[in-house]
């Protein structure tokens, strides 16, 4: 598969997955949270309250790694993603990204504890069903 190819079918995964395990770093091991993501392409986002554990886990160590795709059986696709994450309150994206299920925890798209995470993937391992994982590198 070209990395083109590859990309696609990276993108189309992501987008048909809403939901994965984030896992940051907290004193040196590894934190996992299951969190609601969304993308555009590649650029993944998730939105969190910036008074979490998780905002401060990245501001001491940006590493994150999420994990999608796997359902009992082995019935979708399966991404493990590396990267790196910063915490922005972009407003434009804030509000491009706000749902009204946020409403549960935040007061609307200018809620101060409102921000979005943006994960920057450097390392793609993509396993497709019935194929072998294949590598996509930034």
């Amino acid at each position: 598969m070209s990395k083109t190819d590859l990309e696609r079918a990276i993108i189309a995964d992501i987008e048909n997955n809403h939901f994965g395990s984030l896992a940051t770093v907290e004193g040196g091991k590894p934190k996992l949270r299951y969190m609601a993501v969304f993308n555009d392409g590649l650029n993944i986002h998730m939105a969190t309250n910036r008074c979490t554990h998780k905002v401060e886990e990245l501001e001491d160590n940006p590493n994150v790694s999420l994990l999608m795709g796997y359902e009992a059986g082995g019935t979708k696709d399966i991404l493990e993603i590396e990267g790196t994450a910063s915490v922005t309150k972009d407003e434009s994206l804030r509000k491009k990204l706000w749902n009204d299920e946020f409403s549960k925890w935040f007061s609307g798209p200018e809620d101060p504890n409102y921000v979005i995470l943006d994960i920057t993937p450097n390392r793609i391992e993509y396993t497709g069903q019935g194929q072998e994982k294949q590598v996509w590198e930034a």
